[in-house]
């Protein structure tokens, strides 16, 4: 992240300084974390800078806590005789998920693990949920 802050240098006078300042964002992080960086002792001002998480959001994809949640229109022969879904992921793997015959409005299709990473637990994942 480069970052550009006024300093007070030996003599007083203010001047910018730039830096770059590198920062790790765990995979799963939620829409306003908070990601405290500590400055060095040697600052004129001892503050920390506080980074915060901004989700951008997606074009097929909304998220509700560590779930993905999209919606997928169908014809009504796939609703009735069901179908596979081929959906993108976020990672750029493609699924195929098959979808069971005769759903109905207000159908959810549930994909365990194929949601957000958990930021506590990497190795863990949401679900997506498909209606």
């Amino acid at each position: 992240m480069k970052i550009s802050r006024e300093i007070a240098d030996i003599s007083g006078k203010m001047i910018r300084r730039k830096d770059i300042l590198k920062i790790d964002i765990n995979a799963g992080l939620k829409n306003g974390t908070k990601i405290p960086y500590p400055m060095k002792k040697g600052d004129v001002i001892p503050a920390d800078i506080v980074f915060v998480v901004e989700e951008i959001p997606h074009e097929m994809f909304t998220r509700k806590g560590n779930d993905l949640i999209t919606m997928q229109k169908i014809s009504l022969a796939q609703a009735l005789k069901g179908y596979t879904a081929p959906l993108k992921t976020l990672d750029g793997r493609t699924l195929a998920i098959p979808i069971s015959p005769i759903i109905h409005p207000g159908y959810e299709k549930v994909v365990p693990g194929e949601g957000m990473p958990i930021a506590e637990d990497p190795s863990e994942r949401g679900n997506l949920k498909i209606s």
